[in-house]
């Protein structure tokens, strides 16, 4: 007679509503096992009896070929005793007080779905919110744990016999699936305008679509909220929408049906393929190919366009290609410029009715707000620029289990983080905190995060800006709760995010190229062009940017004009009256600005690598006054020759790095009529020299030989090009971010850490 055994398995990770367990009964029936699987508030816990081969086959496809949108992190296998299990079963879910377990985010539409949605024989032909186990809604309709369809926002709508039928069989695709529907039961779409339904269903969709091809602009609710739409190759369509968004030139996403209908347009590589096509469909930063007919008014000035392909049925039941209809379509966050994302119904179409022409909108509504993720593919693999939709709120695990921690982040591309073991949940973007509406979505977000994942914070980590209103909202959280507060520099921030998102575990200091647009530094300046070395625990601020004068505080961020005559003024060089940001100021600009500098009026003073490549960009004539964060610097690297080995010199004083030969050397360039391709490269070749030599003096010191790369300087791809190769050259081991960005969406991560090591 065989010999039964028994096994119990406690499995944590992502295991929920990704098929989890209907993959554990399928492995179960077919080895002829019987027992129990069940979701807790901490995971999955399997119970199972049978023959010892059969479970040692059954333990082997759970480790090694479990479904792919799960994330096993830990696997506890347990002997017990046979209970005399006549069958193998599903059984109820079981709450587990204060348990949690990491949330899957929204998946993109399967290749099985996607068939059925074009299949005319089935009872799901065209239905814009087909769904299973495998793909659609997670984190956007999650209210609470354990994800069961009550705690969701499909609660409302009741499933038909069908579906209730697919639902309850372990065998099916849709076994468990919350979101599952179909067009008896579930959410339906229709399109309105000017306060008035016009049409329903696929009629909806018909009108939309006729809409787009006529020129017109349409708000469109989609999974975390609503985009803005147009035909991205009418010239006219586009214009508005820019003049009614008030978004002047910051570059607008594009979705495109298909790889084949973004090939005109842009060079996709194998590697950039396989990001557009991942179950994350993020916005993919591509080359632009000089031929294609997208208007240059969707990315001005730029040399690459953003694109992501349809990641609900919605979205590609909307692009289907036909005669006439728009090959890419515009597809920007439905928002007045600076706001939050729109996601809730009225307040969309209060906000959204003076920018859109018409709505397609449906009525499964939306819980937490979500944008479109965006993110490029560089040599070492992929990296993410804006962490959201696809992506959060998957965790990052933890080189240890850190307590209980609030980190809430930056001023701006605000994320908050939370940690729980060896979790860290940073949150999906929440944007600028520089308006009531973000300071609502952050906070709403932080309670929804807590409440999902039971976290309450031990600690609270905040920027050391005290006018910050991430910083504002910590201390007075500490205060009412008599909580820890801890305060942490914004770069050593970022170094320890880079080492976080590098799963660094060792007390072993590394070198920090920390390049940033503006953080408050310890001594009351403005940082931002910092090599520190350090770790977790603490850092030294080995060499850092010679400081200039911020003539005007924030003036000067949105006029990069002022700032590069700041840095000629402050080397002793002329305004000449040819130079492209004199003229950019009229003349009593121009004094009011000198006297500012001569008596030091309003002139904080910054080492900001962000200000250093304003102030070159508008020397060389590319940009004098920006619309958005980093606009010179995007435009600078764009024109840069990729030929061109000229570098620019610095020179190294102490623990500062000066720019006085850097000014004197680019003006003889521009009195030479040197062309702005030549003189970008040129800055660019001199900043990567710089940087390597910089590492090479402090490894000869201490011996360090581990580079991190962080701030938002980093998401000049030329520059991180030029930069690893050298690095790479001189033996350098270099850490470069993955998961998190290298921007202050990664700040919290960094924060996390270090209050964690206080």
């Amino acid at each position: 007679m065989t010999e039964m055994i028994g096994r119990k398995y406690s499995i944590t990770g992502i295991v929920q509503g990704v098929g989890f367990r209907p993959f554990v009964y399928a492995q179960a029936v077919h080895n002829h096992l019987t027992g129990w699987v069940r979701n807790t508030s901490s995971g999955v816990e399997i119970e199972i009896n049978g023959a010892a081969q059969a479970v040692h086959a059954f333990s082997d496809a759970l480790r090694n070929n479990p479904p792919p949108l799960s994330r096993i992190d830990r696997i506890s296998e347990f002997p017990c005793q046979p209970d005399g299990y006549t069958q193998f079963n599903i059984i109820p879910s079981q709450p587990c007080p204060g348990e949690f377990i990491p949330i899957s985010p929204d998946v993109t539409l399967c290749a099985d779905c996607a068939a059925e949605l074009v299949n005319p024989a089935d009872r799901r032909y065209r239905y814009p919110f087909i769904n299973c186990t495998n793909c659609g809604p997670r984190f956007t309709i999650i209210k609470d744990t354990p994800y069961d369809r009550p705690k969701t926002t499909m609660a409302g709508f009741t499933m038909c016999p069908d579906c209730q039928s697919e639902y309850e069989n372990p065998l099916n695709r849709r076994f468990h699936a919350q979101p599952t529907a179909c067009p008896v039961c579930g959410p339906h779409i229709w399109f309105e305008a000017a306060g008035e339904v016009l049409t329903h269903k696929e009629d909806a969709l018909q009108t939309a679509r006729a809409w787009l091809q006529d020129g017109k602009i349409l708000a469109i609710k989609g999974l975390g909220g609503y985009h803005l739409a147009c035909d991205a190759s009418n010239p006219e369509a586009v214009a508005e929408l820019r003049s009614r968004k008030k978004r002047s030139d910051k570059p607008f996403a594009l979705m495109a049906y298909d790889i084949e209908h973004i090939l005109p347009h842009c060079q996709v590589s194998s590697a950039e393929e396989q990001l557009l096509t991942s179950r994350q469909h993020p916005i993919v930063i591509l080359n632009r190919l000089a031929d294609s007919s997208i208007v240059k008014a969707v990315a001005p000035r730029q040399n690459t366009l953003g694109f992501m392909l349809p990641y609900t049925p919605q979205h590609l039941l909307l692009l289907e290609p036909a005669p006439g209809f728009p090959e890419v379509l515009v597809m920007t966050s439905g928002n007045l410029s600076e706001e939050p994302v729109a996601y809730m119904d009225e307040d969309a179409m209060q906000r959204l009715s003076p920018i859109a022409d018409g709505f397609l909108l449906h009525d499964r509504p939306i819980h937490m707000r979500v944008d479109d993720s965006v993110a490029r593919v560089f040599t070492t693999g992929p990296q993410i620029l804006r962490r959201a939709r696809g992506y959060a709120p998957d965790p990052i695990q933890l080189p240890a289990p850190l307590p209980s921690i609030l980190a809430a982040g930056a001023e701006l591309k605000n994320t908050f983080c939370l940690s729980r073991d060896q979790y860290a949940f940073l949150s999906h973007h929440i944007g600028d905190l520089e308006n009531y509406e973000t300071l609502l979505s952050f906070e709403t977000g932080i309670k929804h995060y807590e409440n999902l994942f039971h976290v309450t914070p031990q600690t609270i980590a905040v920027d050391l800006h005290p006018n910050y209103l991430a910083t504002r909202y910590g201390i007075q959280r500490a205060s009412e709760g008599n909580i820890p507060l801890i305060q942490v520099q914004h770069h050593h921030a970022h170094l320890a995010a880079c080492l976080a998102d590098n799963a660094w575990n060792s007390d072993e200091p590394v070198i920090g190229l920390i390049y940033d647009g503006t953080g408050y530094g310890t001594d009351g300046t403005i940082w931002g062009g910092e090599i520190l070395l350090g770790g977790y625990a603490d850092y030294q601020r080995v060499y850092h940017l010679a400081t200039a004068p911020l003539a005007g505080g924030d003036i000067s961020v949105r006029k990069p004009a002022r700032m590069a005559l700041a840095h000629l003024w402050q080397s002793g060089l002329e305004w000449d009256l040819d130079l492209a940001p004199v003229q950019a100021l009229c003349p009593q600009e121009r004094s009011l600005l000198r006297a500012q500098l001569e008596n030091h009026i309003n002139t904080p003073l910054t080492s900001s690598m962000g200000r250093l490549f304003d102030a070159a960009a508008a020397l060389a004539g590319v940009r004098q006054e920006v619309n958005y964060e980093g606009q010179a610097a995007i435009e600078f690297e764009a024109l840069a020759d990729p030929d061109e080995t000229g570098a620019y010199p610095f020179s190294i004083e102490e623990d500062k790095i000066s720019t006085a030969p850097l000014w004197p050397a680019m003006l003889a360039d521009i009195h030479a009529n040197t062309p702005p391709a030549i003189l970008s490269a040129r800055f660019h070749n001199g900043i990567a020299a710089l940087s390597r030599q910089l590492c090479l003096a402090i490894r000869e010191e201490t011996g360090c030989n581990t580079v991190a790369l962080s701030g938002g300087v980093w998401q000049n791809q030329l520059l991180l090009d030029k930069t690893v190769t050298l690095l790479a050259e001189s033996g350098f081991n270099t850490l470069l971010h993955k998961q998190v960005p290298a921007n202050d969406g990664g700040l919290a991560l960094g924060q996390l850490l270090i209050a964690a090591n206080h």
